[in-house]
């Protein structure tokens, strides 16, 4: 290894930031280097002193709630920097003391072996776009537990509204309720304001994001994702602003690995278990599609909004989005069940033991097949 490489690990805080070393080679010295404050001009005095005598920097931090500021300030200045996944970094089973000291050191340490996983740093712009998105993401979540705070209340006192909710009727009824006690008059009013506030909230998220989006360098790939049955304009853009460009992926299961969506498996000589899913990917992604992919439980089908959205995409695009369509929706695929005048001649099974000689699958995988 070049004696000239000098590898830095960055315990970052938002006030302070823990420095260690790593000389290059295998029997380099690790070290702690000391502390300097989490600003611009402070780091930029650390990589110039860390750099005297020619040597070449290798920056790496966790990826934390501190973001990528670290990260475009040292690229910004020429050295290499990656962020790293902290769910990824190899621990000891009996390690029981974690100190900011030692987890620079271990950094270093690792960084130097190769043994990190970087995550993938977007730009500013996207940056920006994917903070509107999370953004409504969080007001949507409070429009779900501010209903969830009004309906909680009047359950309570024994006011059920037995058709389905939210809707116009549904809010027609909450104005004409009725308490004895004053009180109870006014916890009803704040409940329905907060919701009412909540909604109006993400409404206005919600239109905001529309109005980015042609401004958005993704909006193309935006743009063609619709095109998929189930991925309206919304879905299209938490997906695309959670995964960004996705011809960074190699291959479809580095995709599927980075969403989670792989299966768990524990296997171990002759035998082989895989279980569900990960859920080790990024959940806001993950989630979208997979209420995207509760369409598919029905047949394929262009309806008239999945024509409409497929306006802006090629023919190309729209074909593949139809050969996806064909084969989800068809997925997976039941044996035929046999007539009783066949089964009685046939070899096969009969009616009765049908059920018992069908494959098992999952409950969801069931309900997506009726």
């Amino acid at each position: 290894m070049d004696d000239t490489i000098r590898f830095v690990g960055l315990d970052v805080h938002k006030r302070r930031t823990v420095v260690a070393i790593a000389d290059s080679g295998r029997d380099g010295e690790v070290r702690q280097y000391g502390a300097v404050e989490t600003e611009r001009s402070a780091i930029a005095k650390l990589a110039g002193k860390l750099a005297r005598g020619g040597k070449t920097l290798r920056f790496c931090y966790e990826a934390g709630p501190c973001g990528y500021s670290m990260h475009r300030w040292l690229t910004g200045l020429g050295h290499e920097c990656e962020v790293v996944a902290p769910s990824l970094i190899p621990r000891r089973p009996g390690e029981r003391v974690r100190t900011d000291r030692r987890d620079a050191v271990k950094l270093a340490r690792l960084h130097r072996a190769g043994e990190l996983t970087a995550v993938w740093v977007p730009d500013p712009a996207h940056e920006a776009m994917r903070d509107v998105v999370r953004a409504r993401a969080v007001a949507v979540s409070a429009v779900r537990r501010a209903r969830q705070q009004l309906s909680g209340f009047l359950l309570r006192h024994d006011r059920i509204y037995s058709r389905k909710a939210w809707t116009g009727a549904h809010r027609r009824w909450l104005a004409e309720l009725k308490f004895e006690h004053a009180a109870q008059r006014v916890v009803l009013e704040d409940y329905i304001d907060a919701v009412g506030a909540a909604e109006r909230r993400r409404d206005g998220l919600t239109e905001q994001i529309r109005e980015l989006l042609p401004r958005w360098s993704l909006a193309p790939i935006v743009e063609a994702v619709q095109a998929l049955r189930g991925v309206a304009a919304i879905a299209a853009i938490i997906i695309v602003a959670e995964l960004g460009d996705p011809r960074r992926f190699d291959n479809p299961r580095q995709l599927m690995a980075y969403l989670g969506l792989v299966p768990s498996e524990a296997s171990s000589g002759e035998k082989v278990y895989r279980g569900g899913i990960t859920k080790a990917g990024n959940r806001s992604a993950r989630r979208a599609l997979v209420e995207a992919a509760w369409t598919y439980r029905f047949p394929a089908r262009r309806s008239r909004h999945l024509l409409a959205r497929c306006q802006a995409a090629s023919p190309a695009i729209q074909a593949i989005a139809w050969k996806a369509q064909l084969r989800l929706s068809n997925w997976p695929r039941w044996p035929s069940r046999p007539s009783p005048a066949s089964s009685s001649a046939s070899s096969g099974p009969s009616p009765a033991n049908y059920r018992r000689s069908r494959p098992s699958l999952s409950p969801a995988a069931a309900r997506q097949t009726r």
